[in-house]
């Protein structure tokens, strides 16, 4: 980590968390439709993931707003997808759920809890087949943990010792219900240990993150095999923007929130980077007119035409 790359794990969380308050505001006055997710509270572990793993494949759930910005997808056809425009990443016919840019290496919006997780298993085997450099990471929510093509993912994963690095996001709910009414512990990665090496850190702390699977990618690259790594984080609204959030008390979300991640993150800039406070004061600057540049972008955009219903749809031959 240096003073440059702290920075730019600010500048993108700051750009994340504007990103997310401009999507609610305008599902809220009709310009998104369908489901939303949003990932406020998570943006240390969405940034600090995505930028530890610049080389590689990336399957991720669909809270993946942020992720796909960090990956370095315009935040302009990001929006536009929400917007349900041609301009969009996914031509605008993913919305939300469905953020995926194959040059960035991104397959990012799977709306099945834990379907991602074997194709990231089947990605990680053909990079070992191909005996490419690369690895792969899957990103997925605690949850996910329960389901039974989770545990077949980690037996391949470990008995093929696959490069593939699994990064569970536990901020403790799926969808509305307490990880622990599910599970018999809040750490699911006890889940993994019979298979492999696991690793947890403080998914509100971004370089620790950022660190946390630097290691893990090293380790997967260097051909140890898998590595599973639990991240606990807190995300601030319900599961979705339809999502009340009433099952949570305030005192629950005011702990939730006493360690923000921007905050601790732009104290850090300052402390321990000597960055200025005009310095500071310009990336939040920048992340306003990046969002502002998005959302005019996106409304400004064309709708996609008829005829793109059918293009870019599977037929296999009779």
């Amino acid at each position: 980590m240096n003073k440059l790359l702290a920075e730019e794990i600010y500048y993108l969380m700051v750009l994340g968390r504007k990103f997310e308050y401009a999507a609610k505001e305008h599902y809220m006055q009709g310009d998104i439709s369908g489901f939303l997710h949003l990932d406020i509270g998570q943006e240390a572990l969405s940034v600090g993931a995505i930028k530890a793993f610049e080389k590689g494949d990336v399957f991720a759930t669909y809270r993946e707003h942020v992720m796909a910005i960090a990956r370095g997808i315009d935040p302009r056809a990001v929006m536009a997808e929400l917007f349900g425009k041609e301009a969009g990443v996914s031509g605008g016919k993913g919305g939300s759920m469905h953020l995926f840019e194959p040059s960035r290496f991104f397959y990012g919006g799977d709306a099945i809890v834990g379907g991602h997780i074997p194709n990231a298993v089947g990605c990680a085997y053909a990079r070992k087949y191909q005996g490419s450099d690369n690895g792969v990471m899957v990103i997925f929510g605690d949850g996910a943990s329960n389901g039974g093509a989770f545990f077949e993912s980690l037996n391949i994963a470990a008995t093929q010792k696959l490069p593939l690095l699994f990064l569970c996001e536990n901020n403790g709910y799926a969808i509305g219900t307490n990880i622990q009414r599910t599970a018999p512990f809040k750490e699911q990665a006890k889940k993994a240990e019979p298979y492999m090496l696991t690793m947890s850190v403080d998914g509100t702390d971004a370089e620790a993150v950022y660190e946390t699977i630097t290691k893990a990618r090293e380790m997967i690259e260097a051909g140890h095999g898998p590595v599973f790594v639990e991240a606990f984080t807190c995300r601030y609204e319900g599961h979705s923007v339809s999502d009340a959030n009433s099952y949570r008390s305030a005192q629950e979300m005011a702990h939730c929130k006493a360690n923000d991640s921007l905050q601790h993150c732009r104290k850090r800039l300052i402390k321990e980077w000597m960055c200025r406070e005009d310095e500071v004061e310009a990336l939040e600057f920048k992340a306003q007119k990046a969002v502002e540049e998005a959302v005019l972008f996106a409304k400004a955009a064309p709708d996609p035409q008829p005829d793109a219903l059918k293009q870019d749809v599977f037929v296999g031959e009779v």
